[in-house]
């Protein structure tokens, strides 16, 4: 205790006692913490009321994994598909770059051919990245291409170092840090993607792994990021839960005990428990500065973080959006409905048909009045989709007006009142389902035939 030393935290503005340094535990059988992953029972979230404080970084941003993790989970994107979302994101991140990255697969030539495209953009954000596998004649592959960084594999749970690799920890780490080495010698800077860090001994390797890493970046003087990869979505940000599965644990260890600067600390997560959301913003709010996403959350399994959603996280913690385009949010929405031949769920938030969407008629009733009793923010401006009413027999006259105006998008000159014949019709016809003893809201698609049949019969065009 008496040779560690004081010194002055600028981000806490408080003296703080030196933590002790943490050496590599190079055990001989696995811990695989099956106290709380037992495998034939649910996970377990245990609590040692060991709180962390808040470290929000000076500034935030979002890598994206769209063309990476995205496309394991679904036939592949075309070059000229990935160049038009490439477009999208760099929309959306506004001129502040908050879309800060892209990562891409380089291991064919329609992979190259993707990136070769997207640099032509010429772009400064989102900067171009790639992940590959962890050989020297990949790292070349990189540098040729004129790329600054790399991902590079390093999982870190006793589940892959021992059952997966066959190594011991001593043995993974050595065999690691000689790929990492091999990336800085020819100048590319390394983003070490820790993969299952919520299964993994934090401070009996993932911390000793970690300030070897910080020594080698200061040796070469090149930076190297560490992505924590919540692989199998188990992550909590629950506080005084126990590493590894809390989230503040991990960023707080990797900040204070292997010293990471925020910039370098990157979060993953998956979906599996739903909870890829909320983890993503613990990470943000206790010292990551990026949070990797993927777009709609298209990713392994369940998926990952959705970047849209991390695009509103960001806006309602900073109290800003900073310049990002979200009505781009739509755009991409759209280009993958309807291009792409992806589809969405309907009460995806921000982008299912039905998140706007009020049904109950009493709901109905007070958003036509003012829809800022049933709709979360202006969704019109943010999101270019203006608020919905379901229509049923509670609807009347002018909700199906509002239904028409909405859904087609009508502007203010072309608007439908209630009193116009083609409203009328409408109306009839939904007062005729009901009449037959119908008891759910008419769909869309039923809408936009009754309307697409009136509209001939008047000899009207709505658009």
């Amino acid at each position: 205790m008496e040779n560690r030393k004081v010194k002055f935290d600028s981000h806490t503005n408080l003296l703080q006692l030196e933590e002790h340094m943490y050496p590599l535990v190079d055990v001989k059988t696995p811990n695989v913490f099956h106290n709380l992953f037992p495998y034939e029972e649910v996970p377990k979230i245990a609590f040692n009321d060991r709180i962390v404080p808040h470290h929000m970084p000076d500034e935030i941003w979002i890598t994206d994994t769209t063309f990476r993790d995205g496309q394991q989970s679904r036939a592949p994107y075309t070059t000229e598909q990935i160049v038009r979302i490439y477009d999208y994101m760099h929309r959306l991140g506004g001129p502040k770059g908050k879309i800060r990255q892209c990562e891409f697969f380089l291991y064919s030539k329609k992979d190259r051919d993707a990136v070769y495209k997207c640099l032509e953009q010429g772009y400064e954000f989102p900067e171009i990245t790639s992940w590959i596998r962890a050989s020297k004649k990949d790292f070349e592959l990189v540098r040729d291409m004129g790329l600054k960084e790399t991902g590079i594999l390093v999982s870190c749970s006793d589940y892959h170092i021992f059952y997966k690799m066959r190594m011991t920890r001593k043995e993974a780490m050595e065999h690691y840090l000689s790929v990492v080495r091999e990336c800085l010698e020819i100048g590319v800077s390394p983003r070490c993607h820790l993969e299952d860090i919520t299964r993994a001994d934090i401070y009996g390797y993932v911390i000793p792994f970690c300030l070897e890493l910080m020594k080698l970046s200061k040796e070469y003087q090149i930076p190297i990021k560490v992505r924590c990869c919540d692989t199998m979505g188990y992550g909590v940000n629950y506080a005084g839960a126990v590493i590894p599965r809390s989230v503040q644990g991990i960023i707080y260890g990797l900040m204070i005990h292997a010293g990471v600067p925020s910039e370098m600390i990157e979060w993953h997560g998956h979906n599996d428990f739903y909870k890829a959301v909320s983890n993503s913003t613990t990470a943000w709010l206790y010292g990551a500065s990026g949070v990797n996403c993927s777009l709609f959350g298209i990713g392994e399994r369940t998926g990952n973080t959705p970047l849209e959603a991390m695009v509103f996280e960001y806006a309602q913690l900073r109290g800003t959006l900073d310049g990002m385009d979200t009505t781009v949010i739509t755009e991409m929405a759209d280009y993958y409905e309807k291009e792409i031949g992806y589809h969405i769920p309907s009460r995806t938030p921000f982008v299912g048909s039905n998140f706007n969407v009020t049904r109950a008629g009493i709901h109905a009733d007070g958003l036509l009045k003012n829809e800022e009793i049933y709709n979360i923010f202006n969704t019109q401006k943010f999101l270019n989709r203006p608020a919905m009413v379901a229509v049923s027999n509670t609807s009347g006259l002018a909700g199906i007006a509002h239904w028409i105006n909405s859904y087609y998008r009508l502007p203010d000159e072309k608007k439908l009142t209630k009193d116009m014949p083609l409203v009328s019709m409408v109306k009839e016809w939904v007062d005729k389902q009901y009449e037959e003893g119908r008891v759910t809201v008419i769909t869309d698609n039923e809408l936009v035939k009754v309307i697409d049949e009136s509209c001939k019969k008047l000899s009207i065009a709505l658009v």
